[in-house]
């Protein structure tokens, strides 16, 4: 990929994080907009907008910085534990699986029912998934489970710091930045490479 559409992604990517966190924000902090409406402080309500539009530049970098670490870790895992590697990656999307259910309803000592963790776990393995099978699907059968392990391993590492803070509004408030750039980042990754070799060519 040529250092243009590396910016090109780095930018767009950034975009889709300020974005995306904004508008979850109207959902996950209504409470908060509400409070500078009513009565309406101009100046209030901008702080909050522009708190939001950086917080979700933070979470597109933390999702570039673990799709680059992803990328390099794959190709020094390739070289070392060759056909083991996929295999391995399989494993450890159970393992993510099940620790997003198990170990996060042990931690919560029951104030959280397992079936909140059982639906989370689902639908991030659902969706990985579906990610998963498009990028193989545009790219070859061998693809799959790299993808699924980034879309389901990589993006619960990144969401880490959103599952340790009390409550439950900046998890959600990161999982769905975090998702969503890293989709954009799997999936424009093989089409920008293909641009560049015409481009070379």
């Amino acid at each position: 990929m040529n250092s243009r559409n590396l910016v090109r992604m780095f930018l767009r990517t950034l975009l889709l994080g300020a974005g995306s966190t904004l508008v979850t924000s109207f959902f996950v902090k209504a409470p908060t907009y509400m409070e500078y409406l009513d009565p309406v402080n101009l100046f209030q309500l901008l702080g909050v907008l522009i708190f939001f539009v950086g917080l979700g530049l933070v979470f597109s970098l933390v999702s570039q910085m673990g799709f680059f670490a992803y990328l390099t870790v794959n190709q020094l895992a390739l070289g070392m534990l060759r056909r083991f590697w996929v295999p391995l990656q399989a494993l450890l999307v159970l393992f993510t699986i099940f620790d997003l259910v198990y170990f996060r309803y042990n931690a919560s000592d029951g104030q959280t029912s397992i079936f909140v963790y059982i639906a989370t776990a689902v639908f991030l393995f659902v969706y990985g998934w579906i990610v998963s099978a498009k990028k193989a699907k545009e790219t070859n059968r061998n693809a799959f489970i790299p993808a699924l392990f980034f879309m389901v391993v990589v993006t619960s590492i990144e969401w880490v710091p959103g599952l340790r803070t009390s409550g439950s509004d900046y998890a959600w408030l990161m999982i769905v930045p975090l998702l969503l750039c890293n989709t954009y980042q799997l999936l424009i990754l093989h089409k920008l490479n293909d641009q560049t070799k015409k481009e070379q060519s």
